[in-house]
């Protein structure tokens, strides 16, 4: 599927109800850790920070944080005994994210909002956006990409899917199950997220057509590389772009960007 339409998700939108929004990250957060859906992406990341001679990671757009404690920690398994991953985002999810905190020494959050247009300088590391840069129409993905080439921070852009029809198919059958049968199981407790998922179930309905807009919303690969030649008009990073198949058949589409190093 190499189109991309720029359709519109609920949770993107400002009247949305908070409690909805938290249920949905909650459960992307869960299925995503559950399924270990990135990584396959851990040896691409890792080499990644080796060129960029970094070990701290700066995880833009991180929503409830879906996958990345089990990122960290094939990190540290892997070669990089030292990872660590920062949480920020526009619209901060401190309550979320303090349970991955407390269970994954390295893992920190910054509780103030983070524009990944226009990150802080005060904010290092390589930065990283898992299952969000579909969001992003084309100005402002670009623009993500463009402030990390000026800032000469590393970039990578994972989504976890490949972009095909049988994905959407999923989302419209057997993740909607699984959201059934898994929430009971989600944490940290929250008596709305029973409340909405079985008694009023608007959190599966909305999950089902924001699950269904994202795989549309996806920048192939060929896109991706598109916009990161525009973001870095002088060629000061190496690019790449791919997908690459976890070990039972679903994939990931990925960008990295790395600073070229400059000559003295």
């Amino acid at each position: 599927m190499k189109i991309r339409l720029q359709l519109f998700e609920f949770e993107d939108l400002p009247w949305f109800p908070r409690v909805i929004r938290a249920g949905m990250m909650d459960y992307l957060r869960f299925m995503i850790s559950l399924l270990g859906t990135y990584q396959p992406i851990v040896p691409l990341l890792r080499e990644a920070l080796a060129k960029a001679n970094a070990a701290e990671l700066l995880e833009l757009c991180a929503g409830a944080g879906g996958g990345t404690e089990g990122i960290l920690r094939r990190l540290r398994e892997t070669g990089l005994p030292t990872a660590r991953i920062t949480l920020t985002d526009l619209y901060p999810q401190p309550a979320a994210w303090q349970l991955l905190a407390q269970r994954n020494p390295g893992l920190t959050y910054e509780v103030a909002p983070v524009d990944a247009t226009a990150v802080s300088t005060t904010l290092a590391g390589f930065r990283t956006v898992f299952s969000a840069f579909h969001h992003f129409p084309p100005p402002l993905a670009e623009a993500i990409l463009a402030d990390a080439v000026q800032q000469r921070a590393g970039i990578g852009v994972f989504e976890g899917a490949g972009k095909h029809w049988l994905e959407i198919l999923l989302a419209w059958t057997v993740l909607p199950i699984a959201q059934l049968l898994f929430t009971p199981f989600m944490r940290p407790f929250r008596f709305s997220r029973l409340f909405f998922t079985y008694f009023v179930p608007l959190i599966p309905l909305f999950t089902i057509w924001d699950g269904t807009v994202s795989i549309l919303r996806m920048y192939p690969p060929a896109q991706l590389l598109s916009l990161a030649r525009r973001a870095d008009p002088h060629n000061t990073f190496d690019w790449q772009a791919g997908k690459v198949r976890h070990w039972w058949g679903p994939e990931v589409t990925y960008l990295i960007g790395v600073p070229r190093l400059q000559r003295t």
